[in-house]
């Protein structure tokens, strides 16, 4: 017999895949992230179906209360996931910044072209 929390397990790691891909859909979510929500929705749903796995590798990693493996790994991976979108803002700044400098000379190169074109202009009228 199914128990409660299989089902729980279950149900809620396909509403993850499903949403996850919707969202993919509508493009509210990039190619590049979604495979980080859908590897979790399938480590969700592996675990969610094949309980005594999570039982091995808490024994494993000799942790007492198996549910706490859980807890321990999706900090775990929140961890990772503020780490690389730390990289990814880091990265969007510098290139952010980068962009700004270019436009800041692009205006000044201009600036300078029609002022010596209003000169040049000037000078063929006398």
């Amino acid at each position: 017999m199914i128990d409660r929390s299989t089902i729980f397990m279950v149900g809620a790691s396909i509403s993850a895949l499903l949403i996850v891909l919707e969202l993919v859909r509508r493009r509210h979510l990039s190619e590049e992230y979604s495979l980080l929500w859908l590897g979790t929705a399938i480590a969700m749903l592996v675990v969610g179906i094949w309980r005594d796995l999570l039982h091995s590798l808490a024994a494993l990693v000799n942790i007492y209360h198996p549910p706490n493996l859980l807890f321990l790994l999706a900090v775990l991976f929140l961890l990772f996931m503020q780490l690389y979108f730390s990289t990814v803002i880091t990265r969007l700044t510098r290139e952010s910044k980068e962009a700004a400098q270019q436009i800041a000379l692009l205006r000044y190169e201009l600036s300078q072209l029609r002022g010596e074109q209003v000169d040049s202009e000037d000078d063929q009228g006398d």
